[in-house]
């Protein structure tokens, strides 16, 4: 278990007046625990209380498993493929001393298995996973930089694609590509987005066969892992030259982003943030396909808290780390992104992305 953060996660907890939270197998248990097991219809749990005791809840094939993880200490509820499983659920939760009690759930439980302890049992469940992003919204030193070295390997990584991509390749080389270039510079697999021609319209495209022609527009969206932290940045490039009006998008996109980034700092309302990067775009005449939030949380996700949008009505503190990456997106015909990660420090930001925004053509 990872005390330092189990402690925010209780704090937490108690200022929220909540009793418990349910973490259900996922990334963020394994952030917490330091261990996570496979997701699947059987009911499993993690249950924290808000005085920072904890017990878990499994099936039987995965009860010794996680005795060896938690510890003689814990204690582990198993129940039986046969047995019916709220009754253990219900026989824990009485022992625990949360029955009638508000317990809030993460983001990968599945309704069904609420619905069933609900009936079960008198309990309240409320949407957990504020409270976990809250939890490691602020990185520390040691994960600001990892997030550095994360962004740096993937900035290094741009200029090797540059003279790797041409025409008759497809999208899929140059993904593949991407995570060669992370391998070789000590980094994970992270993640890997390339919107070739009329796909760079989709933000989230979400194929890869697509062979790159001349003239194409190629959003790429990468970013490696670095001991377990996420990098994530967007360019935009061109194949074979560029149009009058695709050369004008790109400088509206570009100047939105550095406006957004300058922005960014301790103290900045998000909204306001948001807004002067949107205004940017609205003003041009391309409001209108600008219609994603300006930015995410990165850190042990590639996306978390806090979203750089609208209706996150919170202000930037010392510690967050998030994307600023406004977009223009024409359907079915071209789309540009430009995106960097940025952190707020005590006097302002720190853009961790280095590389180039200028225009790349590739001849």
């Amino acid at each position: 278990m990872r005390e330092e953060y189990l402690n925010k996660l209780v704090e937490i907890l108690k200022e929220k007046e909540i009793d418990a939270i349910l973490i259900a197998p996922s990334e963020e248990m394994e952030f917490i625990m330091g261990h996570n097991t496979h997701l699947c219809e059987r009911f499993q749990a993690l249950i924290i209380k808000n005085d920072g005791n904890y017990f878990y809840i499994c099936n039987l094939l995965t009860q010794d498993e996680i005795q060896s993880v938690l510890g003689p200490s814990i204690k582990v509820y198993g129940w039986f493929d046969g047995d019916v499983f709220t009754d253990t659920v219900k026989k824990a939760f009485e022992e625990q001393g949360l029955i009638g009690k508000t317990v809030a759930v993460n983001s990968t439980e599945r309704a069904f298995i609420i619905l069933q302890i609900m009936e079960a049992m008198d309990v309240k469940f409320i949407n957990g996973k504020p409270f976990l992003e809250d939890m490691r919204i602020i990185k520390n030193e040691e994960e600001l930089d990892n997030l550095r070295m994360a962004a740096r390997i993937t900035d290094e990584s741009y200029d090797e694609l540059l003279e790797f991509i041409k025409p008759g390749i497809k999208e899929a080389d140059i993904a593949r590509k991407m995570n060669e270039i992370f391998k070789e510079k000590g980094a994970d697999e992270g993640f890997t987005m390339v919107c070739s021609g009329p796909n760079s319209s989709y933000p989230h495209y979400n194929d890869d066969q697509r062979i790159i022609q001349e003239k194409d527009i190629i959003v790429l969206d990468w970013g490696c892992k670095y001991n377990n932290m996420c990098a994530d940045m967007s360019r935009t490039i061109f194949v074979g030259g560029i149009t009058e009006e695709e050369k004008k998008v790109y400088e509206i996109v570009k100047a939105s982003q550095e406006a957004g980034e300058k922005a960014a700092v301790q103290g900045a309302y998000i909204p306001d943030v948001d807004n002067v990067s949107r205004d940017i775009i609205e003003k041009s005449g391309y409001g209108e396909y600008f219609f994603t939030r300006l930015g995410h949380g990165i850190g042990y996700s590639v996306h978390e808290a806090p979203d750089i949008k609208a209706s996150n009505k919170r202000n930037l503190e010392k510690g967050m780390v998030f994307s600023i990456e406004p977009g223009i997106y024409l359907a079915g015909n071209f789309g540009i992104r430009i995106e960097n990660i940025v952190a707020v420090t005590e006097d302002g930001n720190e853009v961790l992305n280095k590389a180039s925004k200028d225009i790349k053509v590739i001849l």
